[in-house]
């Protein structure tokens, strides 16, 4: 049995998505079908689009879903019809880094997540005789509704009114701040740098100041994310253009930070965020590369000084357990992610991801209709 929904498409590597009438599978009984209320806009989205990524298409992308249990199958347990919930990363529940609890490191992470079928390579979509890949992320948001299952499902105590804003937390948003409270584990009263204000650096700014950091240093090309990340919390904000970064970062904290974050990608800013820490500094990687490239470091200081460069995914964390968390400092005034939130009509999903790369707009919602 299947149903008919709406769903915008990839078709072709750098073109615009088109909005289809396709039919969609009814859940199998290890699935659950979620009535999307609404779904962020996330750069990983524009990378698969611009052909970045091997992701096949047809494909329906989104990955930042927030909705309403409509259906769950037989073998469903954790919830049911009526539930609000938000749809995060898929992980395979049985290898080492999920059994370990690590889930953001699953050995089957990529497959999972990119490789747009179900794990027995089947899809969800339909138009016509033609298949339309799904299942990415274990959702594919970017339409009317999503089949997810229990790996990727997070129950949210949240109103109706509010159900919209809560998608975000899904990814962008529990990346920036998971790196911060979970992979660096920044200490109350040290210094902490990030460079890109883009919603995942300023994500990260918020929870730099929920953990107690003190020195709270912004870096973006774009003056007008730095006067945001200063309002929601960056005690200092430094254009990439003015001058010397390194040496702007250890006059401001007397020496060098004591935790970095890069959120570019690029090697380049990547070599900076190293040479601005300390002694024992430690620096997190998330932006997403181009294939292909390389870190280079000062191998004696970084040897030398006892310096941790690591890479990051989804923020290390357990969505059970971190959205909660994230919604709850939210409700407390602590975490006000919904400042960096503009919605879109459904229609209008091109023009937010447009204005998404213009950097108009820093987290675009599509709202479902």
């Amino acid at each position: 049995m299947t149903m008919q929904i709406r769903a915008a498409v990839a078709r072709e590597p750098g073109a615009d998505l088109t909005i289809e009438a396709l039919s969609l599978d009814a859940p199998r009984e290890d699935e659950i079908l979620v009535k999307v209320v609404a779904t962020g806009v996330c750069h990983t989205d524009l990378v698969v689009m611009a052909g970045h990524l091997p992701t096949p298409l047809p494909v329906v992308l989104g990955h930042e879903g927030a909705g309403i249990v409509e259906a769950v199958g037989d073998k469903i347990t954790k919830v049911k019809p009526g539930d609000h919930v938000v749809m995060t990363y898929n992980t395979c529940g049985a290898c080492p880094s999920c059994q370990s609890n690590e889930m953001a490191y699953c050995y089957e992470f990529f497959p999972r997540n990119f490789f747009g079928t179900r794990p027995d390579g089947s899809v969800a979509f339909t138009n016509g005789e033609d298949k339309v890949h799904s299942n990415f992320f274990g959702q594919s948001s970017f339409a009317t509704h999503a089949l997810a299952n229990e790996r990727n499902i997070v129950k949210v105590d949240v109103a109706s009114d509010d159900l919209a804003l809560m998608g975000p937390l899904a990814c962008g948003i529990q990346t920036g701040a998971g790196t911060v409270m979970n992979a660096l584990e920044v200490q109350a009263g040290k210094s902490f740098v990030v460079f890109g204000t883009g919603s995942v650096g300023l994500a990260a700014v918020m929870a730099a100041k929920v953990q107690g950091a003190t020195t709270i240093i912004a870096v973006d090309m774009h003056d007008n994310r730095l006067s945001i990340a200063k309002e929601l919390g960056a005690t200092h904000a430094i254009n990439a253009s003015a001058g010397d970064l390194v040496d702007q970062i250890k006059q401001i904290t007397g020496g060098g930070v004591a935790y970095a974050l890069d959120t570019t990608g690029l090697p380049d800013v990547i070599r900076q965020a190293v040479d601005a820490m300390a002694p024992r500094g430690k620096a997190a990687i998330l932006g997403a590369p181009m294939p292909g490239s390389q870190i280079s470091l000062d191998n004696t200081d970084f040897m030398s000084t006892g310096k941790t460069l690591m890479g990051v995914v989804e923020g290390e964390s357990d969505g059970d357990t971190f959205i909660p968390k994230l919604v709850d400092l939210w409700k407390a005034g602590r975490f006000p992610f919904d400042r960096l939130l503009t919605f879109y009509d459904f229609d209008q999903i091109n023009t937010a991801i447009h204005d998404s790369h213009q950097g108009t707009s820093i987290k675009p919602i599509l709202r479902m209709p």
